[in-house]
């Protein structure tokens, strides 16, 4: 099941999707509901939902929506893991902006790099993301898989994760790499307004295999991250374990797992991103999200 939230005529609206039809079907809040109901709702009261979650009649066509992000304010910071992909860890060290290695020999982490994002990044399909003149010159992209929770808990343990995923998304995980560097740490420089495009729509657990889902990422065309999910460093299971540990997860959490090679500091020079640039993210088995930094 694929469910978007769409702006509708009185604000935000939840809809199903049938991405191969081209079509969506705004779903109608049930009656004890809570107003105004969003994706959030959905998400912590999709056991009682399920069965009467189902398109009914002829739909709209995608192309005359707006999709807006799945939860277009997080309740919580989205969680974040850094140097996920073995070829991504050691690109990162190579670079001189990981301040979380001293050298080669330590590029790939022994445990999961864990920060945040504050929900104020987050943006949908389409929006287009602020370009931070004067704050920062050397904007990255980064396509992530993401995790939603669907069943909070605190310590959870790896054989009982999946259980608590409600679906999955696709974030670009915009980083300001000159503010990274400078502070040697990740929260400011992935924190500016409008560095989290989410999109377009959660897919179901019950639809993904998380064992073979390319993940890939162009700037302007060019392709310039290619890689899948089955070359996680720690997989979902492990996150989830791993955050949870005396710490409460909630229903609508969000966990961004981490970037594969093909980053703009990757390169040399540096591909930084432009004014202008339009940055397409792919993750098979969920959709593609494009958007466009504004100058």
């Amino acid at each position: 099941m694929k469910l978007a939230t769409i702006q509708g005529e009185g604000g935000a609206r939840v809809a199903l999707v049938d991405a191969e039809a081209g079509r969506v079907w705004p779903v109608a809040p049930p009656a004890w509901a809570p107003q105004p109901w969003g994706m959030l709702d959905v998400i912590r009261g999709f056991r009682d939902l399920r069965d009467t979650l189902r398109p009914e009649g002829p739909g709209i066509p995608l192309s005359e929506v707006t999709l807006l992000a799945p939860i277009p304010r997080p309740a919580r910071n989205p969680m974040c893991v850094g140097k996920n992909y073995y070829d991504h860890a050691h690109e990162f060290t190579r670079s001189g902006f990981d301040s979380s290695a001293k050298g080669a020999a330590d590029a790939v982490p022994e445990h999961p790099i864990i920060f945040t994002k504050v929900p104020e990044t987050v943006i949908g399909p389409g929006a287009p993301i602020p370009y931070p003149h004067g704050v920062s010159d050397q904007v990255d992209y980064e396509v992530e898989l993401v995790v939603v929770i669907g069943r909070g808990g605190t310590n959870i343990p790896k054989a009982q994760a999946m259980d608590h995923v409600f679906g999955y998304t696709i974030a670009n995980d915009v980083t300001a790499r000159d503010i990274q560097a400078r502070h040697k740490q990740w929260f400011l420089g992935k924190s500016l307004d409008g560095f989290c495009p989410l999109g377009p729509w959660i897919v179901t657990a019950d639809e993904v295999d998380l064992s073979d889902m390319p993940v890939r990422s162009w700037v302007n065309g060019e392709l310039r991250q290619n890689s899948n999910t089955r070359d996680l460093i720690f997989d979902v299971p492990t996150l989830v374990e791993t955050m949870s540990r005396g710490i409460t997860l909630q229903a609508g959490d969000l966990i961004l797992t981490g970037t594969p090679a093909g980053v703009g500091l990757g390169f040399t020079p540096p591909k930084f991103l432009r004014p202008g640039d339009r940055v397409k993210m792919e993750i098979g088995g969920i959709g593609v999200i494009e958007n466009t930094l504004e100058g």
